[in-house]
């Protein structure tokens, strides 16, 4: 792991943000952008189009159509069409929290204590993805990602996109959690064990999730049983920072989603399975392939 990795989401984001900007200047001519990001790199992205987001312009565009209507005028990312926006197996609901990182096998115990030394191993990015980060009294980073806050327009530029796409991994990934990875509560976490699919073996489920306002998920909320609620409450009651992941996905649910679920229980590095989704190594990490491939083919352009 590059030390850069541990100075902090937003660090990262703002380097990914000059990074795209150069590239835009080098390139005028590029007129649509789209972002794939494997792991912590989805925080950074959704820090990054925070920063690069455009308001639109005062003036409405002419109709072309015929038909009467008049387009509405749309913000850019750093000035361009936004297009697709990918995550891999990337922890969008933190690492805190019951089985968020599975390497710590669910023991209560562990979770706890890793909430509180994270910071000592990885740093500023430990905090953000522990929701332990206390700017200057701000908000925990991911809380206030879930908003436009300040002058980072953080959900205007996530609505702009044609496609947002979670990928994520089922099982054997021991570093990013099934919920976390999928913005879902335990609750929600689908059956997937009869599925087949000949084109892409190793994906195992497709979910299409329509935005919800507050109102919409708060019905939905209370058609359970309740206990995942009792669950999620106790998992983020860790220290004096109380934040429930409901809050988490409930806030990211205002937008859309393509969801695909991915299992590598029958590969022979499914233990690998945080680097074998993106094929990290092009070898060793073929398995993975036929996820790239479903990428490619739904891909915007």
């Amino acid at each position: 792991m590059s030390k850069l990795t541990l100075d902090g989401v937003d660090v990262m984001g703002e380097r990914l943000v000059k990074e795209v900007i150069d590239v835009i200047q080098e390139k005028p001519n590029l007129r649509k952008i789209s972002f794939v990001a494997h792991s912590v790199g989805g925080l950074v992205a959704r820090y990054a189009i925070g920063r690069l987001y455009r308001p639109p312009k005062e003036e409405v565009k002419e109709d072309t159509s015929g038909n009467g209507c008049k387009e509405e005028p749309m913000g850019t990312i750093g000035g361009l069409e936004a297009m697709n926006f990918i995550t891999v197996a990337s922890p969008h609901l933190g690492s805190r929290g019951n089985k968020q990182v599975p390497f710590l096998f669910g023991v209560t115990a562990f979770e706890k204590a890793a909430s509180c030394v994270i910071h000592w191993i990885f740093k500023r990015t430990g905090r953000h993805l522990f929701l332990t980060d206390d700017d200057e009294g701000k908000p925990p980073l991911l809380k206030r990602m879930l908003e436009d806050y300040d002058e980072f327009y953080f959900m205007s530029a996530l609505r702009l996109f044609k496609r947002r796409v979670l990928y994520s991994n089922v099982g054997y990934d021991h570093i990013v959690g099934w919920r976390t990875s999928s913005i879902r509560r335990d609750s929600e976490l689908p059956k997937w064990e009869e599925s087949f699919n000949e084109t892409y073996p190793h994906i195992v489920y497709e979910e299409h999730c329509k935005a919800c306002d507050a109102d919409q998920y708060e019905t939905i909320s209370t058609e359970d049983d309740g206990s995942s609620d009792k669950l999620e409450a106790k998992w983020f009651s860790f220290g004096l920072n109380q934040f429930p992941m409901k809050e988490l996905v409930r806030g990211l649910s205002r937008v859309s989603w393509e969801k695909i679920d991915v299992s590598f229980h029958s590969s022979r590095l499914r233990f690998a399975a945080h680097s074998v989704i993106q094929v990290k190594d092009e070898v060793m990490h073929i398995d993975g392939g036929d996820v790239i491939q479903h990428m490619i083919d739904h891909f915007l352009t």
